[in-house]
């Protein structure tokens, strides 16, 4: 199948962006301000992430 190069490198950048700014929020005592909501945009940004990768191939539906 043919996959939409664009949409699978997007949605990788936001899992990977995401997913260290979730565990950076979570996980360690660093001060960011407001790290319930910057965590909570960064999960968003994973789903959103999940479903350009999972949409990434032709005519694929997740």
């Amino acid at each position: 199948m043919a996959t939409n190069t664009g949409r699978l490198v997007v949605g990788a950048a936001l899992l990977v962006v995401c997913s260290i700014v979730v565990l950076v929020a979570g996980f360690l005592d660093t001060p960011i301000p407001y790290a319930p909501g910057v965590a909570a945009v960064a999960t968003l940004g994973m789903v959103v992430g999940t479903l350009l990768v999972g949409l990434s191939e032709k005519d694929a539906a997740v």
